[in-house]
């Protein structure tokens, strides 16, 4: 990724929460062999002095040109940590540039080997070592940060009750056709890229072949001045995650104006997803460490989501295995039907699938690769 490129993805200010640092009551730790890391991704963590009998984790992913200690510096997380008891796990990227690998087929894949699979990693590590509840594990980031907020959404479901996603990209958006690590997508970035919720939704669950868990609420911000990762890019994660949660992109249930500040509109399109559109803010839009706290419903006055179904235990071991050699692609030829009944958005194929094969009309089982099938329109 150029470098110019870099300077403009870390163009969030380090300064919107001056005094914090000093004023915690612990330090920043760093971990290291917290288990299976195969891109080397740094592990820094916050524990307040005082924490929760069973504390929840928020992880927090630094922009471009930032590390994990830089983040824990300029945002608002371990000043909120001791005030609230959680702990907080700062990833740092192992990349030139730090960037982070939102576009490599390792990094967009379940146990693939890349960035996600090391920041996966830690959650077991944290669950084990510091009795963190495994229903109350929570991600969020900046930029690049915001752009891995979304993978590893798709990419280990599993671990997270809820995201918040501050000036990103919908997962997958930034892929390499070369299979590239850390590499640049203009088409994304600028903005061109407009896919149907159902086709976002099929990349996400190529990402996790076989997955038939629920996924992690989501709350997206972007600014309309974005001229680094364009305000298109909210309609399509808006898409994505409208796809995942069988929700309408095109009709939220409700429009807040002036929420959660002057000038933001908040659109709510289900209890799982939030859009946020900051008028006139560029890249990125700063953090909102308040109304993060209740979006996960470690405060109140948000829509907590609900926990997980079978949240990770303290035991859990996230592998790694080999990637695919292209990024997800979607087909319009179904696999041969042979018995069950799927519903809308249901698996419905692909290599060692156990499940039901038909979809209710007027769904038709679609190829997203060659692990997964999903129920889609005609």
């Amino acid at each position: 990724m150029a470098g110019l490129t870099r300077t403009l993805l870390a163009s969030l200010a380090l300064s919107f929460y001056p005094g914090l640092v000093s004023a915690l009551t612990s330090t920043l730790q760093q971990v290291t062999n917290f288990g299976s890391n195969p891109t080397n991704v740094g592990m820094y963590v916050y524990k307040p002095t005082t924490v929760t009998a069973s504390p929840a984790v928020i992880v927090a992913i630094h922009e471009c040109t930032a590390t994990g200690p830089d983040y824990f510096e300029g945002s608002p997380y371990a000043s909120l940590a001791d005030t609230y008891g959680f702990i907080v796990i700062y990833p740092s990227s192992p990349n030139s540039g730090t960037c982070w690998d939102v576009s490599s087929p390792a990094s967009l894949t379940h146990n693939g080997g890349g960035d996600s699979n090391g920041i996966a990693n830690m959650i077991p590590y944290a669950i084990s070592t510091y009795n963190a509840d495994p229903s109350a594990i929570f991600v969020t980031g900046s930029s690049s940060g915001a752009m891995m907020t979304n993978v590893l959404a798709a990419t280990y479901p599993e671990l997270w009750r809820a995201g918040t996603v501050y000036s990103g990209v919908a997962a997958g958006c930034f892929v390499s056709n070369f299979g590239g690590v850390d590499a640049w997508n203009s088409t994304c970035a600028e903005g061109l890229t407009d896919d149907t919720q159902q086709q976002w939704a099929s990349v996400v669950h190529a990402m996790y072949p076989g997955y038939t868990g629920t996924y992690p609420p989501m709350q997206e911000y972007h600014g309309t001045a974005d001229t680094t990762l364009y305000p298109p890019n909210l309609n399509e994660e808006v898409k994505e995650w409208s796809g995942v949660f069988g929700y309408n992109a095109a009709a939220p249930t409700e429009v807040l104006d002036n929420t959660p500040l002057s000038g933001y509109t908040k659109s709510i399109y289900g209890p799982a997803l939030q859009g946020i559109l900051a008028q006139g803010v560029g890249h990125t839009v700063p953090i909102q460490g308040d109304e993060d706290l209740k979006w996960f419903g470690i405060i109140p006055g948000g829509a907590a989501p609900p926990p997980p179904t079978s949240p990770p235990t303290g035991t859990t071991t996230i592998g790694t295995t080999t990637a695919p050699t292209a990024p997800p692609t979607t087909s319009s030829a179904p696999p041969t039907s042979t018995s069950g009944t799927v519903a809308e958005y249901g698996q419905c194929g692909g290599i060692g699938w156990t499940g039901g094969t038909v979809c209710i009309s007027p769904f038709t089982c679609q190829v997203s690769n060659a692990y997964y099938s999903q129920c889609l329109p005609a």
